[in-house]
């Protein structure tokens, strides 16, 4: 570019000095006007052969912000435009042409494909009867034919689509409007149109890509701007439908429908981000009341009551809450049973309430719809574990109390069964005998659920005391047969501590 400047200047330098003097008079500049016109086109046909269609493109400018009534100029421009794909900055530069030499049939011709792009087909098929009427090269004369036919064709098109779509056939409406956008591909109403007849169909994807494309045909578009926001809103993409819904009102920050709409979707999107947060600090209360305060915000839309009710369900199994957890579990699978998550939340809450088929129901279900999920598989494993130590000794059962029971309801509860099984208060030999098994079961279930690695193995589905769960028949200094003589001078009533020493069988 810099050369090429240079060039220009250097052919300036040798420009007669008798055109310097005629400067002063209106016929000398009106002939320097004309030599820098001519130099900035020709520099720029050059450029545009090189394929450099920026500078080309400058020159272009420059020659027709010096000569406006040279309609050359404005040829050339509209001609880098296209190349470079801006097809509308190249008609106001082609109608430029056309008024300035309505006998420029290239030019017209040219103009009227763009304007069948558009879709202002009467528009385009003046143009092209125009050139008929022109003198036009034979070429240029089977052109205007050729398009003719198709202004035609989509002129026909287009009023059978519209009888279709008023009849509510949204269907074959489409099929049509896809052929018509095959030719009128810069239409921006037909792509609108197209766009409701997906909305009708429920094919909200496609109907998105349309209304997108027509916000860049159309820089003001506000109503396909606000159209994308409340179709990705009813898809429950509150932050994609937030992103939209600005678009809107940059173009227009007094826009009624968008500004109301805004105001919807941020309290939405602010409610839920809370309640993330709030989970991921573990303060499930406190996220069940933000995920109510949701569903009240927006009842209308399915999508946010249901995901709301997933998130409470998983709160509510994370904070130990069983029944409440399998109860909303339960009704989302309800609308959607095939859901990993909720499956998994439930089940765990199955788990706490010590409802171990169902766990591994619920385990099994979400593996066949998840399998490379590694909660499910561990999920499974422990599920399984848990029933099979269920069917032997149940430490929490023996004792009375549930799994997410604390030291203090532990210990309480073990003094209270050891008092109830002692075995000095029997006499019957035969009775006696029972209390002692049953004494040691107590016994043995407060020495597991009061030591938080015994208690850790056996939430896991292995019975720390149990010689199979044992290596090499040790597991870290106890023993899982004992005889009564073991607990004997023990005072369950006492500090909590055991003082005695295991035997062996």
């Amino acid at each position: 570019m810099g050369s090429l400047r240079f060039n220009y200047k250097k052919r300036l330098s040798y420009i007669p000095f008798v055109l310097v003097l005629l400067d002063l008079q209106h016929e000398g500049v009106q002939c320097g006007k004309n030599a820098e016109v001519e130099n900035h086109l020709e520099l720029g046909k050059k450029l545009l052969a090189a394929g450099q269609l920026a500078d080309a493109l400058s020159h272009f400018h420059a020659a027709v912000d010096e000569d406006p009534k040279n309609y050359m100029a404005y040829y050339r421009r509209a001609t880098v435009y296209l190349a470079m794909g801006k097809s509308k900055s190249a008609l106001p530069d082609l109608s430029s042409v056309v008024e300035l030499k309505p006998d420029f049939t290239s030019a017209r011709l040219q103009r009227g494909n763009l304007l069948l792009k558009q879709g202002k087909l009467d528009e385009a098929e003046e143009d092209f009867k125009k050139v008929l009427k022109s003198s036009p090269s034979a070429k240029e004369e089977t052109d205007a034919k050729t398009q003719l036919i198709k202004c035609d064709e989509m002129q026909q098109l287009l009023v059978q689509t519209h009888r279709e779509f008023n009849n509510e056939d949204y269907k074959t409406a489409a099929a049509q409007l896809d052929a018509l956008l095959e030719t009128c591909v810069w239409d921006v109403a037909l792509r609108e149109l197209r766009a409701e007849c997906y909305i009708q169909l429920g094919e909200l994807g496609k109907a998105i890509s349309d209304l997108k494309a027509a916000t860049k045909l159309k820089n003001d578009n506000t109503a396909a701007f606000y159209k994308i926001s409340t179709i990705y809103y009813k898809l429950g993409d509150h932050e994609m439908s937030l992103n939209e819904i600005r678009e809107c009102l940059k173009l227009d920050p007094d826009h009624k429908q968008c500004f109301s709409h805004y105001k919807q979707v941020k309290k939405l999107n602010k409610q839920i981000m809370s309640a993330e947060e709030l989970i991921g600090e573990e303060k499930y209360t406190d996220a069940i009341s933000k995920y109510e305060s949701v569903m009240k915000t927006e009842p209308n839309v399915p999508y946010y009551t249901m995901q709301a009710k997933e998130r409470v369900c998983h709160c509510l199994s994370k904070n130990q809450q069983a029944l409440e957890a399998i109860e909303t579990c339960t009704e989302v699978l309800k609308s959607d049973p095939h859901n990993v998550n909720v499956l998994k939340d439930r089940a765990e809450a199955y788990l706490l309430d010590e409802q171990y088929h169902e766990a591994v129901r619920d385990y099994e279900t979400a593996q066949e719809h998840s399998e490379s999920d590694p909660q499910v598989k561990e999920g499974l494993e422990r599920a399984q574990r848990l029933l099979k130590q269920s069917q032997k000794r149940d430490y929490y059962k023996i004792l009375g109390v549930k799994r997410n029971a604390q030291k203090k309801e532990i210990i309480k509860a073990y003094r209270k069964q050891a008092q109830q099984w002692h075995p000095d208060n029997f006499q019957d030999e035969e009775e006696k005998k029972k209390a002692e098994q049953k004494f040691i079961d107590i016994a043995s279930a407060k020495e597991v659920l009061t030591d938080p690695e015994m208690r850790r193995k056996f939430d896991d589905g292995q019975d720390p005391l149990d010689p199979e769960n044992q290596q090499g028949g040790d597991n870290g200094g106890h023993h899982f047969h004992r005889g009564w003589n073991s607990w004997q001078g023990f005072n369950p009533f006492g500090s909590g501590s055991f003082n005695f020493k295991f035997q062996h069988n």
